[in-house]
């Protein structure tokens, strides 16, 4: 199990990455979603989110502990995570793809208010709400730009 939890922890070694690695992450985020995970119907889409937030969790959790590091950078399951959400019913085009992956990686790198108070939070639920309410931020602008477009 330690073997599994490093392997979903770091989305199958991507976290070893030594340049950026979440931002690799979110990169291979957007092409998963291009060629294939926008095909899926949104409550299979609901479904991937639920299982990377509890099954991200628990192995960040885990992961993080073996490191003896409270938000280790070779985790990056929350990533794909919050990349997956920004892009939750997003056309696959590539315009829309760059805004929400270039506005996901901004707030999860800035961290304004509150989303820098949340890392606080025990284990693995700190690794992975910042990076969900760093993708609700980016969802949001990218929505209204896309409406107001």
């Amino acid at each position: 199990m330690k073997h599994l939890s490093k392997i979903f922890a770091t989305f199958f070694g991507v976290g070893y990455f030594p340049i950026a690695p979440g931002t690799l992450t979110s990169l291979l985020v957007i092409l998963l979603y291009k060629f294939y995970l926008h095909k899926l119907s949104w409550p299979y889409y609901l479904v991937l989110l639920s299982f990377l937030f509890l099954v991200g969790t628990f192995v960040s959790t885990k992961y993080s502990l073996e490191l003896n590091k409270k938000d280790p950078h070779t985790i990056v399951i929350d990533e794909a995570l919050g990349q997956l959400l920004v892009l939750f019913r997003l056309n696959p085009t590539w315009v829309p793809l760059l805004i929400g992956f270039g506005l996901f990686r901004f707030f999860d790198i800035i961290k304004p208010f509150p989303i820098k108070k949340t890392e606080e939070f025990p284990k693995g639920w700190g690794i992975m709400i910042d990076d969900i309410l760093a993708a609700i931020y980016a969802g949001i602008i990218l929505n209204l730009y896309l409406y107001l477009k």
